[in-house]
């Protein structure tokens, strides 16, 4: 592996109205602006890579930040989020329980 961590924002969009809505529509660009910039002013780029991503299913949930290889979701992540994920999760290594997804939650909406 390249990168020690890599982080997978959703930038999925969909039409204004969807019922599942979408995580552009809930700020995912500008949370993935921040995570980049976040990283990069911490001199961690060359050891966590900030990727974008297609629609990540969890889009009731979004804004949807997975780290891999952690394998931990955040789900309604806000742009006052990005700090404390670079900074307790990315560099401290702890999860932040506040923004852990509750799949529970999403599969009662979400039936297969």
């Amino acid at each position: 592996m390249r990168f020690e961590k890599y982080v997978f924002v959703c930038l999925n969009e969909r039409e204004e109205g969807h019922p599942r809505g979408s995580c552009m529509r809930r700020g995912s660009q500008e949370v993935f602006e921040l995570l980049k910039a976040g990283v990069k002013e911490r001199g961690l780029n060359s050891k966590i890579r900030i990727n974008r991503a297609g629609c990540m299913e969890c889009c009731e949930l979004g804004v949807t930040v997975m780290v891999h290889p952690d394998s931990t979701w955040y789900g309604g992540v806000k742009k006052e989020d990005v700090d404390e994920i670079i900074d307790r999760h990315l560099l401290e290594g702890k999860e932040i329980e506040r923004l852990k997804m509750d799949f529970s939650v999403y599969k009662k909406s979400n039936p297969s």
